[in-house]
């Protein structure tokens, strides 16, 4: 710990005196009389970088106020007489940061663009998402002119998978006089992020902040109770400095021992007795100990107290509602309590409401309820029952509410501005309120450590707990922030020590070239060109630094195989043709018994693919085990799921992973034309039909479909090699050396070595130009398809098809682009219309995906005809490629946009399907997004174009109008 600065000098307080006054005369000066607040050093730092004309990459904790750094970057633009774009990765955050700016610099000085909003665009300070700029510069678009400052929040977005590589096309293609400041969460890699600016923007600085201004306290609440993690008085601040690559490696092999001796501190040893107590109890339980009375007992209790997991704990969990009220004893409200369920954060307010929960004065319960009404004034009446807004006003006016994606984005503002001003004491809320959006609380409560990510239920890692934990503790409010995990049966203290003692993660690129970024490059900079800026992209920064590293791998190991290639010499023949000799039979025999079990999966996979309406199987295994009737064939896909309705009426997929072979029909029944399987009394007389026929032991299906159910294929050529390779073995000179088996197992190492620096060898060739490489199968691709025409020369150009490409966006850019050029949108209505955008767009759960739904027409029908074919089409392209394969389109928002479009009330839209009102409008705002697109496509048919631009008034109306803004 660094010891107290002595008394300053006469000089040194004449020097600081002097830098001060200097400092007053500078934009910074002017900028700092602004605030209400002294800069802390960091942001003084970061401003003074922006100030000298370099750019900065700031990452610091949540909360630390990094955004002052992109607020100083604006004041400079203004002030230079330039423009600053300010850049979020989520709508919310964009419509919030207008807000405030809006607030400061006056509405005529601040513009917000995302996707379905634009409100003054040309203004000298524009808000938008990420994706809105990097399409103006792909454009042209003359709003970059006098741009003098980009701000990009949340920077370490660019990790994400799905819209990451965004941030690195607007990074790379800003004109070079624009200043950048990044701003990111604390991230274990800043300074190779900042290394690749560097090379990219030129000089940038990189300014790293470990401090959180509000320390943050970690606790457990074990039953209602609320108990420090660590033993003694450690926070968040000295957790880290402690040591926390130690605490991470031994949090994980659960030795909190070694915790305290190698990092410095301790976890509670209340928490581990609490632990090691749970751990005896489900001991005792499992095997019975104490006789038969106290078997039964245990079993009873093991009944009452466990939960589906199995595991038993001595604590009883408190319910939502004592959480809170334990909270608001302990004076720790406001809280945000994160559910990983949306479904859960909106019974946790009814699980409140209902335990008769208050958490607001009388004087504050009328403030709520003007300015709720407000709100909601421009909604229609007739709309208020089916957003929930009853339901939602009463929790309000409590004190409580949910917040997640699935609510109207008008009252998720509301809800935000509550909390924020102190009258919303309690929210519940999943894991997107942690990007960005301004909503710090004096508590933050974990229900659970994991999540399920769509496809598995996984743990949260160290970043995510950091950045959810991190909205912990009101900056000028609060005197410090906590965290609370709720205890859950099979708790581990030190694991959560761990997560706790994390505070970075390494920021790593997921940047990859697209269709639409592709075309674009060549379009503007040429073919060789091109592939030089991607090799700039810092994915490739990246790639490249490791193969450093491999290299130097390689090495060592080429050394290591020439000192075994001595070892396993033999006076009696060449020991290494011997080895291959038995390594060729070994993988023979595993060949051969790897065919059999490949041949039964393709025999399983084609007996799935046979399986036709009506059919009744026996599902062996998986989530539907039992009797079940086919209700939609699966012929196309690559691993067929077949729709089927099990007994008990539950609609499922059945795959590979439900069976152990291959799967015969034993009977079949008659599926009625009018029926639907979203309505229950269909599935009831369709299961009834099933128990009939088992009982009357009708036929199976006709024998040409069975006869060769289970049939395997033969493997006589690999049986013949096996064979001749035993012979070639016995005869070889060095199957005869007395001294064989210790020379094998020098051959066994040094194979092993041999493969494992080939494998090296391959990770360096694989990571050498790695980004181009894709980008030269991406090319071949759109080359194929017409949209680059090679000319005689050699030259590459863009032909009328790829200018269209070039101006549509997404993740399915190229399937739109060919739906467009096969006509499937000729032939359609301003609703029809709509409706197909909307397979382009949608992306349902893996959960919700069923049937394929009858379309509203036969136009329709053909159009997703001609769409779902070019997809499969295009599928094998991408495979064949080795290109990452474009989404299936998806059905399930048919029927309710073209409802919508149609002008139906919300309540029949929504009737029949899972979709919140929430997703309802985010989705529609999306389909408005890309049929706007290709209403402004240069070139497009007009009549195709002007049925887009009426599409989009046909379903901009209701509350999707009046939460444009929002």
């Amino acid at each position: 710990m660094s010891s107290l600065p002595g008394p300053e000098s006469p000089s040194e307080r004449y020097r600081a005196s002097a830098e001060r006054a200097a400092e007053a005369k500078t934009y910074l000066g002017g900028f700092t009389r602004s605030l209400a607040f002294d800069l802390d050093p960091f942001q003084r730092e970061a401003c003074l970088s922006l100030q000298a004309g370099r750019g900065v990459l700031v990452a610091a904790p949540t909360g630390a106020g990094k955004t002052i750094v992109g607020e100083f970057a604006i004041y400079l633009a203004l002030q230079r007489g330039l423009k600053a774009f300010y850049t979020t990765p989520i709508k919310a955050l964009s419509n919030q940061k207008y807000a405030e700016l809006a607030e400061k610099y006056g509405a005529a000085q601040v513009g917000l663009l995302t996707g379905d909003t634009s409100i003054n665009g040309e203004a000298p300070v524009v808000v938008m998402t990420t994706e809105v700029l990097r399409n103006m510069l792909y454009a042209g678009s003359d709003t970059l002119e006098d741009l003098g400052f980009v701000v990009m929040d949340e920077v370490h977005y660019l990790a994400d998978r799905f819209r990451g590589a965004v941030w690195e096309e607007v990074i790379i293609h800003l004109p070079s006089e624009v200043q950048v400041a990044s701003l990111s969460a604390t991230v274990s890699n800043a300074e190779e992020f900042g290394a690749w600016l560097d090379t990219v923007r030129g000089q940038t600085d990189v300014i790293v902040s470990e401090h959180r201004p509000v320390p943050l306290w970690q606790h457990v609440m074990v039953g209602r109770k609320i108990v420090d993690l660590f033993a003694g008085d450690t926070s968040f601040d000295e957790i880290a400095a402690a040591g926390e690559n130690n605490v991470a490696a031994t949090a994980e092999a659960g030795a909190s021992a070694v915790i305290t001796e190698r990092a410095g501190f301790e976890v509670n040893p209340e928490l581990l007795s609490m632990a090691r107590a749970e751990s005896q109890m489900n001991f005792r339980g499992r095997f019975g100990h104490g006789g038969r009375n106290q078997r039964q007992r245990n079993q009873r209790n093991q009944r009452d107290e466990a939960p589906q997991g199995g595991t038993r704990s001595p604590v009883r969990k408190a319910s939502r509602p004592q959480v809170i009220a334990s909270l608001d004893r302990m004076d720790l409200l406001p809280a945000i309590t994160f559910i990983f369920s949306r479904a859960g954060c909106d019974a946790a307010v009814a699980q409140c409401v209902s335990a008769g929960l208050w958490l607001t004065t009388e004087q504050e319960q009328l403030i709520i309820a003007r300015r709720v009404d407000e709100a909601a004034q421009d909604i229609p009446s007739d709309d208020l029952d089916v957003l929930g807004f009853w339901s939602w006003r009463d929790g309000l006016l409590r004190g409580l509410a949910a917040h997640h994606a699935g609510m109207l984005p008008t009252f998720k503002e509301v809800v935000e501005k509550l909390f924020v001003d102190g009258l919303v004491k309690a929210v519940f809320a999943t894991e997107t309120l942690a990007l960005g959006v301004n909503m710090p609380a004096r508590c933050v409560v974990l229900e659970k450590l994991d999540k399920f990510n769509g496809e598995a239920h996984v743990n949260i890692t160290a970043g995510e707990y950091t950045q959810l934990t991190g909205r912990a503790g009101r900056r000028g409010i609060d005197v410090e922030g906590h965290a609370v995990v709720l205890w859950q049966p099979g708790t581990d203290p030190a694991a959560v020590a761990g997560l706790a003692s994390r505070r970075t993660y390494p920021l790593n690129s997921s940047f990859r070239p697209t269709y639409n970024m592709s075309i674009n490059l060549v379009a503007q900079f040429g073919r060789p060109r091109a592939r030089e800026i991607l090799e700039s992209s810092f994915a490739q920064f990246q790639a490249d630094r490791s193969v450093v590293g491999l290299a130097k791998q390689v090495r060592g190991r080429e050394e290591s195989l020439a000192g075994f290639s001595k070892a396993m010499t033999c006076h009696l023949g060449d020991f290494t043709e011997y080895s291959r000799l038995r390594r060729a039979l070994s993988e023979a025999e595993n060949s051969a018994a790897k065919g059999t079990s490949r041949a039964r999966k393709s025999v399983t996979e084609d007996s799935l693919s046979r399986l036709l309406p009506g059919d009744v199987v026996d599902v062996p295994s998986g989530r539907a085990p039992g009797l079940a009737v086919v209700l939609s064939s699966d012929h196309h896909s690559r691993e067929p799921r077949p729709a089927v309705m099990t007994l008990d009426n539950q609609l499922r997929r059945i795959g590979l992973h439900d069976v152990e072979g291959p799967l015969a029909p034993i009977t079949r029944v008659r599926i009625p034309k009018s029926f639907n399987a979203k309505v229950p009394k269909s599935r009831r007389d369709l299961a009834s039909s099933v128990r009939n026929a088992m009982r009357d032991g009708r036929p199976p299906a006709p024998p040409n479909r069975n006869e060769d159910f289970g049939r395997a294929a033969a493997l006589p050529n690999l049986e013949k090699k096996i064979t001749e390779l035993r012979r070639e073995l016995r005869a070889h000179p060095c199957h005869g050396c007395s001294e064989r088996e210790d020379h094998a197992r020098w051959s066994e190492r040094w194979w092993k070595l041999r493969q494992e620096t080939d494998g090296l060898i391959r990770q360096i060739q694989g990571r050498t130009n790695t980004i181009a490489k894709t980008f030269d199968r991406v090319c071949g691709v759109l080359s194929a398809y017409g949209y680059l025409e090679t000319s005689d020369s050699g030259a590459l150009s863009i032909s009328p098809d790829g200018q269209r490409l070039r101006r549509i966006y997404g993740e399915k850019d190229l399937l739109i682009s060919q739906s467009l050029r096969l006509g499937a949108f000729n032939d359609l209505d301003a609703a029809e219309v709509a409706a197909l955008a909307s397979v382009l767009v949608y992306q349902a759960k893996r959960e919700d995906r069923g049937l394929r739904p009858k379309m509203p027409s036969v136009s329709l029908e053909s159009a997703v005809d001609t769409v779902v074919r070019e997809w499969s089409a295009l599928e094998d392209v991408e495979e064949s490629n080795k290109l990452p394969l474009t989404g299936e389109p998806e059905l399930g928002l048919v029927w309710p946009i073209f409802k919508w479009a149609k002008g139906r009330h919300l309540q029949e839209v929504l009737s029949g399907t899972d979709l919140a009102a929430g997703d309802f409008v985010r989705w529609v705002k999306q389909v408005i997004d890309l049929l706007d697109q290709l209403a402004k496509i240069p070139g497009l048919e007009p009549r195709v174009a002007r049925l887009c631009a009426e599409a989009i008034s046909l379903v901009k109306r209701g509350v999707v109008a009046y939460s444009a803004v929002a």
